[in-house]
């Protein structure tokens, strides 16, 4: 997966677990409400679009895993498991992932500072693998 997609899903996750959590399976069919919270507004929107371009076996699994989603307890646990949803329905559906960029605000402007300080820090604003120290084999593509 691209890291295009990446960024999107982290973009898009807080929106869709805000819905969820408002909302339960009821937020892929629920009628859009002027005074929601914009949050929970767009998330609702995202998973309607995706809920939307699947067929009848797709739908009914979104369905299944947004109720679990809404039962969990866990935010975090939640956001894992509604990030892997958005990004399986990026990978099945190439066209899905414009369309949701044109729902997502446009990302603030500006500069982001990395700093790392001390022996064998390491600083990154996006990072695969990090190992730090000694006795490590690098990992094989």
């Amino acid at each position: 997966m691209g890291a295009e997609f990446v960024q999107l899903v982290e973009q898009a996750g807080p929106a869709v677990t805000a819905a969820v959590g408002a909302y339960g399976v009821a937020v892929l069919t629920r009628a859009q409400d002027a005074a929601a919270e914009a949050t929970v507004d767009l998330g609702q929107r995202i998973l309607q679009l995706v809920w939307r371009r699947r067929d009848e076996a797709g739908q009914t699994e979104l369905e299944r895993v947004v109720g679990e989603a809404a039962d969990e307890q866990n935010d975090a646990y939640t956001t894992a498991v509604l990030g892997r949803l958005l990004r399986r329905a990026l990978q099945d559906d190439p066209g899905l992932g414009e369309e949701l960029w044109a729902l997502l605000p446009a990302p603030a402007t500006g500069t982001v500072t990395i700093t790392a300080s001390g022996e064998r820090s390491i600083a990154a604003q996006y990072i695969g693998t990090a190992a730090t120290g000694d006795g490590h084999t690098p990992p094989q593509p």
